[in-house]
């Protein structure tokens, strides 16, 4: 009998492949078009190497840091994700899988879970914005996202477009009925344990958005949200700095590849900002974020935080970006993957995996704490950096 517990993030995903329907997994395997950035994102890191040290390496290494204000147990985040139709305790498992592990977690504005639910369940929770809609139903959000206790504010801008993927995108329902629900019964009634999962709650998987609405009103469909948000012109710096004006504390700007924007949301009064292509679904051929990582932070990491978002499998990843310069990062993958195989203890699993490995990175690099990885405890391909937007 296989044991509940996994010892990597591939095992995790091997094991959610073979929990959930088909076209579930390829939704959570997505990336644009031909996915090269989304390649890219997870094979860059195998570019970079380690320089370790065979002697005076600490008996005790320091993992804790800081993140927007947040005191976490390691540099690992919980990135925001849409729909977690994976398991139906969605994002509040996540969300406590999260706190007990002593981590931040990420809420997206197309969660299936309202924010108030998950914030309970973790009080380090960031609220993730789109630009969808009129500045008053955005402002509104806003305000709903404060009145419930959200530690800061993500607004995302790394998603702008609608790609299909050359191999083909999955068939997902405008809202779960039964008759919708049908031209997928074959491949559901073939993952029982899925299925099961949601027939005990007595409710179909949720395809509604509750955070984009205030209550009373009833949620809208994801597509309904996404059609809105399709439809929106896409902001201005100036929209943005009017953004950052309704929120008194942090503030993440979430998409930066390049060196210019990294400088223009400076100037906007952010407070930090995630490198971060949306794991590969925006604009196809965009470099991997850990290779645009190194010119960004050293643009503007000594004004605001920059964290990464993007490719990372493994407690060695998160030192790799931290030696390259970001303060933390946030994976997003890596724990839907958790969250199928395992619902809150399978999150947990991925970030104890994310715990061990930078541990034992820190060990060979002989180094103490997060905060002294450098450049030189890497081997970096001469090709290896992207520097865009760079004057």
């Amino acid at each position: 009998m296989a044991t509940a517990w996994f010892e990597s993030v591939a095992e995790a995903q091997r094991r959610a492949r073979k929990r959930l329907p088909k076209s579930v997994y390829d939704a959570l395997l997505a990336g644009s078009e031909r996915g090269q950035t989304l390649d890219d994102n997870v094979r860059a890191f195998t570019e970079l190497g380690f320089a370790p040290h065979v002697a005076g390496a600490p008996a005790k290494r320091e993992l804790a840091t800081t993140v927007l204000g947040q005191p976490i147990s390691m540099p690992v985040i919980i990135s925001p994700t849409g729909v977690q139709a994976v398991h139906p305790d969605g994002e509040v498992a996540v969300a406590r899988a999260a706190a007990a592990r002593g981590t931040a977690m990420g809420l997206s504005s197309f969660a299936s879970k309202p924010i108030e639910e998950v914030v309970a369940a973790n009080p380090r929770t960031f609220f993730q914005v789109y630009w969808s809609g009129t500045r008053e139903a955005i402002e509104a959000r806003l305000a709903r996202a404060s009145a419930a206790g959200a530690a800061g504010i993500i607004l995302t801008l790394d998603w702008t477009f609608s790609h299909s993927r050359d191999w083909g995108s999955p068939k997902i329902p405008q809202t779960n009925t039964l008759g919708s629900l049908m031209p997928h019964a074959a491949e559901t009634l073939v993952r029982p344990r899925w299925l099961a999962g949601y027939l005990r709650t007595g409710k179909l998987p949720e395809l509604t958005v509750p955070n984009m609405v205030l209550p009373p009103a009833a949620p809208p469909a994801f597509f309904a949200a996404y059609g809105e948000w399709m439809t929106t012109p896409p902001p201005s710096w100036t929209d943005i700095s009017w953004l950052r004006s309704l929120w008194d504390g942090p503030f993440l700007l979430k998409g930066v590849c390049r060196v210019d924007d990294a400088k223009r949301a400076v100037d906007a009064g952010v407070t930090a900002i995630s490198v971060s292509n949306h794991g590969g679904n925006n604009l196809d051929g965009t470099p991997a974020t850990i290779r645009a990582l190194p010119a960004v932070a050293e643009a503007v990491g000594g004004q605001i935080e920059v964290l990464l978002d993007g490719g990372v499998r493994r407690g060695s990843d998160v030192a790799k970006a931290l030696a390259l310069g970001a303060r933390a990062v946030m994976i997003g993958r890596a724990y839907l993957w958790g969250l199928a195989a395992g619902g809150q203890a399978g999150v947990e699993n991925v970030l104890d995996i994310m715990r061990n490995g930078l541990d034992s990175t820190l060990l060979g690099l002989a180094r103490t704490s997060v905060h002294e990885l450098t450049r030189e405890d890497l081997v970096i391909p001469a090709s290896f950096e992207r520097k865009l937007g760079e004057q």
